[in-house]
């Protein structure tokens, strides 16, 4: 049984415990209670200690203290979604009191687990029982009984694992919502796979994501390599129309000795060719013996290399200088969200919402961008705010993180911005309007789901009130008319209508003429909102 761990044994824990978190993703998803498809708890979570797994695989021999840093660092930064920043703030705290440690003990790691805990409660305003800080609660407890019998780290952490078990079976009787569901907590889950995994590392049976590769990039960095480096200068495709009986295979040998990356296919009527090669013209000269040309491209490779480095420089990260004292960015998915937005005023526009919540370094990035000393953050997402929350003390501006839970929450609170007021007078204005709007949205069911009375089977529509279902139908007009008819009964006068990138123009014109016909005297805006996943957003005030 091992009694201590050193730098090398927790990075060993935290890469397994990623790879445990990666490889049940889908099924932490699932135990997500509401049955639209925006259950990514699993995935959040993966991402955020997947960054630091990304980190600790480049950082060699570290020392207790800075794999511990590493970890900490990284999930702050990549802390995706409430349960992302949870574990983050868990990997903080334990980070801070391992600082200065050269090993770690069954006592240290017990306070260190405590630590956590405490700097996750200190983020959340109002903790709830039947979560993930409870299960991380009741087993950094156990873990320092534990201590108290034996000082050897694996002793206590068995300990404190088999307590987080307990905890997490009993989150389907503290939660209200989860007992209606008969599951077990999400972010619980998730906890438990990481202690879980961490056990086995210190035992020497480190887990590993199924079929891992190589990682890749959202975007390849060409400053990585020199334009020196790029032997043939000319990408040269072509397509060339087969006007006699020359053999195809004798073009692919003649261009194989002219250059690299020969691609060629042919049928009976085309010969089609992508080379890079020093001499483009000879490439083209020989193909015209096969017949006459259909298509040519050719492009300087070094050339595009040294303007996509320019580029890169241009937009590598940087803290704007401040121009004003107030700027703003919002989180929202679809174009004309952003457009919407950005004709509002708003300075920065971060691509995230239901499904994809941006990373804390995402909205780092954005608020770094905008040359203003203080710079308010719209979420625009519940799940987003606490990662929002997070970047205030990484940058040298004030953030300012206005709890916007929708986007017509957000776009209500643009509208009640003032420049030329106090960061007071803003604060206040803003968080006073968000209760001023009433949110509807249809998206469908991503599963079967047996919810707060209503049985729902996967491709239904959904349509929400505010944080509430409010129906379920195989027809989408039936859940307009219904939602149209309690704008009607509440006497909203303002009713704007975003249409997204599933829905055809004509037939959201007709939902802006239901609304119209059934609201009478309301003033009905429709606009196309483009967004993923949700059919219509309606704000009504």
């Amino acid at each position: 049984m091992r009694q201590t761990i050193n730098g090398a044994d927790f990075r060993r824990m935290i890469l397994s415990a990623a790879a445990s978190i990666e490889t049940h993703k889908q099924a932490i998803n699932e135990l997500n209670v509401f049955p639209v498809p925006d259950g990514d708890t699993g995935t959040n979570m993966s991402m955020t200690i997947g960054s630091a797994a990304s980190d600790l695989k480049k950082t060699e021999d570290p020392t207790l203290e800075k794999a511990a840093a590493v970890t900490a660092s990284a999930t702050l930064r990549g802390a995706r979604g409430n349960s992302g920043v949870i574990l983050s703030l868990l990997f903080r705290g334990i980070s801070k009191k391992l600082k200065g440690a050269q090993e770690c003990d069954g006592v240290l790691w017990a306070e260190a687990m405590q630590k956590g805990v405490d700097a996750a409660y200190k983020a959340v305003m109002k903790p709830a029982e039947g979560t993930i800080l409870t299960v991380a609660r009741l087993a950094a407890a156990k873990a320092a009984q534990a201590a108290q019998e034996s000082n050897y780290l694996e002793y206590v952490h068995e300990a404190a694992l088999a307590e987080a078990k307990t905890a997490l079976a009993n989150t389907v009787n503290q939660n209200p919502v989860l007992k209606k569901a008969g599951v077990i907590d999400a972010g619980g889950k998730g906890w438990v796979l990481a202690l879980e995994a961490m056990l086995s590392a210190l035992r020497g049976e480190d887990i590993t994501a199924p079929e891992e590769t190589t990682e890749v990039k959202d975007q390849a960095s060409f400053s990585e390599f020199a334009t020196e480096d790029i032997t043939f200068t000319y990408c040269t495709e072509f397509i060339v129309s087969r006007e006699n009986k020359k053999d195809p295979e004798a073009l692919r040998a003649f261009l194989s000795g002219l250059g690299d990356s020969l691609v060629l296919v042919d049928d009976d009527e085309i010969i089609k060719v992508h080379v890079h090669t020093n001499n483009p013209g000879t490439a083209l000269q020989e193909a015209l013996t096969y017949g006459s040309f259909v298509t040519v491209k050719i492009e300087n490779m070094r050339l595009q290399h040294t303007e996509k480095v320019m580029t890169e420089q241009e937009l590598a990260p940087k803290i704007a200088e401040p121009e004003k004292s107030f700027g703003v960015v919002s989180v929202c998915a679809g174009n004309g969200l952003a457009d919407v937005f950005t004709n509002l005023g708003v300075d920065g526009i971060i691509s995230g919402g239901q499904t994809m919540n941006p990373s804390t370094q995402d909205i780092l990035l954005a608020v770094n961008r905008v040359p203003a000393e203080t710079v308010f953050v719209l979420p625009n997402n519940k799940n987003i705010i606490m990662a929002a929350q997070q970047v205030d003390p990484l940058t040298p501006k004030h953030v300012v993180v206005i709890p916007s839970k929708t986007v017509p929450q957000g776009v209500t609170a643009m509208l009640n911005f003032a420049p030329d007021l106090s960061e007071g007078e803003n604060v206040q204005a803003m968080n006073d309007s968000l209760s001023t709007v009433d949110t509807m949205q249809i998206t469908y069911a991503a599963r079967d789901s047996d919810f707060d009375g209503y049985k729902i089977h996967e491709g239904d529509y959904l349509a929400m009130y505010g944080d509430s279902l409010f129906g379920t139908s195989r027809d989408i007009q039936v859940l307009l008319q219904s939602l149209a008819e309690k704008v009607r009964d509440g006497g909203k006068e303002y009713i704007t209508i975003y249409y997204g990138e599933d829905i055809p123009e004509k037939q959201a014109q007709k939902a802006a003429e239901l609304f119209s016909g059934t609201c009478a005297g309301a003033d009905v805006n429709l606009l196309k909102g483009g967004q993923p996943v949700y059919y219509y957003l309606i704000s009504a005030e």
